[in-house]
């Protein structure tokens, strides 16, 4: 069994093993690569995904990014019907399998996948009627039960239920097409459909269809700035200062909380060399040979120093509570203030931010919930230990040296070492977390990439393969970080044997200088104990090595990620702002290609004018640039030459917020967040919305009876991305949530690609009513959803090749009447 779902889930690998994936747990999962090969390149012919992906400059080896972002969206489902068709399933099961296609495409892949459905069960769920006009049985379904069934024709001749959504869906017949016309489109159709029958894999040849991989999506790409001559980011290194300044002013409020705990951590590291010279009179006190008439004043001397000790217990453990507790507070409240100006950045950066490798979703969570904690390690507990250690080391100093400055001078020479060995040690775990950081995101990337696209791992039965993989990631940065490891644990150990030499050498100074009289056992006691306490304070640096080698990593990051300028900043009060528009746009001759496949241009002088109140359709096959009009419409990309126009003012010179502030973007993919209906319609607003304004808006879009029909209505919780509604539920609260800010231009890309042909009747006639007084742009695959479109542009290569309504391009008998006659649904002859 095979399964190619609404919205296919491609993984961030190669092409190639993407399609291989459909092999695991089949009879083919072991064979030779060769043999591997030898399916995955049949089944791409098959779904007429071989010869855009042999053009492409890595072909099979080509890495489609996560989530597959690198490929259009019907380049996407043609890979996944690809990999659903490679081990040859008995049963295959295709939810919208072509929804995501253009009307060339989908004619081709419906031809192939009609082939491949010979000698299997194939179930087939379909919006788009067009798809299963040749099934052998159609099954029509209303409010869960089965209402008819039969074949094309045989419902057709029922006039009832079918009858009726055929009807919603056809696309009107021209009356003054003249019966040449008629027949040349005919013929073209013909063509096609025999060319299917007479191939062997049921490929066709679609020398129309734009199959070079010349577009990502519209919000995964690099940054088009990058072709403009501008060198790529490069990685800054700063300074610790710099650094610490840094990480220190987000605790500025704070900072009377840090001045009262760096003079209690002064406390507390002057409680060792005080120590050194409690033990030492406690020592000198009880190697007095006891006899009758000293034993009072060696209890009564003892006593004394056991007090002493009692108190700097007291004191101590004030000291370091309370110094504790000032630096936690401040170290919890600078991990707020961190990950919040951190999110607040990554929002405000464009969309080519996140086209990098290394700022995918994952990667960006990853950051924002472990090395935004690392930072404290520049702040708070490590401050303080810092400090109190060098309280220690330079009390103990001045005490032991002032006491006997020879057994001082002789203890302190393995002091620098231990030091050295901490800092040393310190390098190394900076470079070592530098390295691995970007393993550990490349991992951290694949198990969001996985669990977001569960349902497709277990369509695939990929539990054990994404685990294997998930594990072998996890190794390989293991084995690339052994030797650095080694080389911190052998410093780690000998600043640990360093501190017993330290002992080694006391001992032997001090017998000596004892031994020559030269120094009492009190000023050995003092010297030794004060110098050896002040070694083993300087050793607890090393604990904390690790944190600060995080911290100065994180805190470099961060730094780096607070310096970016985005250069379409929708944050800024820069550029004018408009009160209203008229909706009038214009691109003067743009160019655009994105980044990532710089060879490939995508728009090429593209020139186009829309009037206010007008009702455009943009066509063509996939990648040929509409989405790339979409979102340069949307300023998520400026041209790389020519200008887009609004109401004569180049958008480039407006306030971006603003200027977005009158448009409403409804995707092909809605992106539902995980709260309620409400709060996601109410998304689509900066503004404070009515009950009476958000009902309206779901009337428009036609959900509302479905919203009041659910238990807990406006308050019922969608789930994450929306997960528990249905796609075309999904989408119609995208609709409500564009309608509800009542934009001025409304751009609807795919906006009804989801829904099925009842509902997409009546959105459809929804959004033509919400269409009038506001300029509407929509991108369509489904050309049922845009003849009443003012004007139509068809696109191909970048380019505009016909415009003019319905009526004027059917006449013409172009490309626009080919595409709409390959989704003709009348009855067959």
């Amino acid at each position: 069994m095979a399964l190619v779902s609404q919205e296919p889930t491609l993984f961030g690998t190669t092409i190639f093993h993407n399609i291989r994936h459909g092999l695991i747990g089949t009879q083919h999962e072991n064979e030779s690569e060769e043999k591997l090969r030898e399916l995955v390149i049949g089944a791409a012919k098959k779904a007429n995904a071989h010869d855009f992906i042999t053009s492409l400059p890595e072909g099979y080896e080509t890495n489609v990014g996560e989530r597959g972002f690198l490929l259009s969206g019907g380049q996407k489902q043609r890979i996944a019907i690809a990999r659903a068709i490679v081990s040859d399933p008995k049963i295959l099961l295709l939810d919208e399998a072509t929804s995501a296609l253009d009307t060339k495409s989908e004619g081709v892949v419906q031809a192939a996948l009609e082939v491949a459905a010979e000698g299997r069960t194939t179930i087939t769920i379909a919006h788009r009627l067009s798809t299963i006009r040749d099934a052998h049985n159609i099954v029509v379904m209303s409010e869960g039960r089965i209402v008819e069934q039969g074949t094309h024709d045989e419902l057709l001749e029922l006039n009832a239920a079918y009858y009726n959504l055929v009807t919603a869906q056809n696309i009107a017949a021209v009356n003054e097409m003249t019966p040449e016309e008629a027949a040349a489109i005919d013929e073209k159709d013909e063509q096609l459909i025999r060319q299917a029958s007479r191939s062997k894999e049921g490929y066709v040849h679609d020398p129309q269809d734009d199959i070079n991989l010349n577009r990502t999506t519209t919000t995964k790409s690099a940054s088009s700035v990058a072709l403009q001559g501008k060198q790529p980011e490069l990685e800054k290194k700063y300074g610790l200062w710099t650094l610490i300044k840094l990480i220190g002013s987000f605790n500025k409020k704070e900072v009377h909380f840090m001045l009262i705990g760096l003079i209690f951590s002064i406390i507390c590291g002057g409680g060792n060399p005080t120590t050194a010279v409690f033990f030492a009179k406690q020592i000198v006190t009880l190697i007095v040979p006891v006899t009758d008439q000293n034993r009072d004043q060696i209890k009564s001397d003892s006593d004394f120093w056991s007090l002493m000790y009692l108190m700097l217990a007291l004191v101590q453990l004030l000291a370091f509570a309370t110094q504790g507790i000032l630096f936690a507070k401040c170290s919890e409240r600078l991990v707020h203030r961190v990950r919040d100006r951190a999110f607040r950045t990554m929002l405000r950066q464009d969309v080519a931010f996140f086209d990098k490798d290394e700022n995918t979703a994952g990667a960006l969570t990853s950051f924002l919930s472990t090395e935004t904690t690392h930072v404290a390690g520049l702040s708070g507990v490590t401050l303080g230990t810092l400090l109190m250690v060098t309280t220690t080391l330079v009390a103990a100093l001045a005490l032991s040296i002032a006491i006997g400055w020879k057994l001082a001078l002789v203890c302190a020479a393995t002091i620098p070492l231990l030091i050295g060995c901490g800092f040393f040690r310190f390098w190394i775990l900076a470079h070592f977390q530098r390295r691995s950081k970007a393993a550990y995101s490349s991992s951290a990337s694949f198990a969001s990439e996985a669990i977001s696209a569960i349902r497709t791992v277990a369509s695939l039965t990929r539990e054990q393969d994404v685990l294997d993989m998930y594990k072998k990631s996890l190794a390989e940065q293991q084995r690339r970080s052994l030797r650095s490891v080694l080389k911190s644990s052998s410093l780690y150990a000998g600043s640990q044997s360093l501190t017993f030499l330290a002992f080694a050498l006391g001992f032997w100074y001090g017998g000596t200088l004892i031994a020559s009289r030269e120094y009492n056992m009190f000023q050995f006691f003092v010297c030794f104990s004060a110098i050896i306490f002040g070694a083993q304070s300087a050793g607890s640096i090393f604990s904390f090595a690790p944190d600060m080698g995080k911290a100065h990593q994180a805190a470099g990051e961060l730094k780096t990620l607070f310096d970016r300028k985005p250069t379409i900043d929708t944050w800024s009060t820069e550029g004018e702002s408009l009160e209203s528009v008229d909706g009038t746009l214009e691109f003067r001759d743009v160019h655009f290609r994105y980044p990532t496949r710089p060879e490939q241009p995508v728009l090429r002088g593209l020139n186009l004018t829309v009037r206010p109140g007008q009702y455009i359709a943009l066509v063509g096959a996939s990648g040929c640039g509409k989405s790339t009009t979409i979102a340069l419409l949307e300023r998520f990309y400026d041209p790389l030459a020519g200008g887009i126009y609004i109401d004569g003012k180049e958008i480039s010179t407006l306030n971006v917020n603003n200027y977005r502030s009158f448009i409403a973007l409804v995707s092909q993919e809605p992106t539902l967040y995980q709260g309620s209906i409400r709060e996601n319609i109410l998304l689509g607003t900066p503004h404070e919305a009515t009950d009476e304004a958000i009902e309206f808006a779901c009337r428009e879009a036609n959900i509302y009876d479905f919203i009041v029909s659910l238990p807990d209505g406006f308050n019922t919780v969608v789930g994450s991305k929306g997960a528990l509604l249905s796609g075309g539920q999904k989408q119609r609260i995208a609709i409500a949530r564009a309608l509800i800010r009542d934009p001025k231009i409304l751009l609807l890309d795919e906006a009804t690609s989801a829904l099925d042909s009842e509902s997409e009747h009546v959105v459809q006639a929804a959004l033509d009513k919400a269409a009038k007084g506001r300029t509407t742009i929509a991108v369509a695959h489904r050309l049922s959803t845009i003849q009443k479109a003012d004007v139509i542009y068809v696109f191909d290569q970048g380019r505009i090749v016909e415009q003019g309504t319905h009526t004027e391009l059917m006449r013409a008998n172009g490309r626009y009447a080919e595409l709409v006659n390959l989704q003709s649904l009348e009855k067959h002859t």
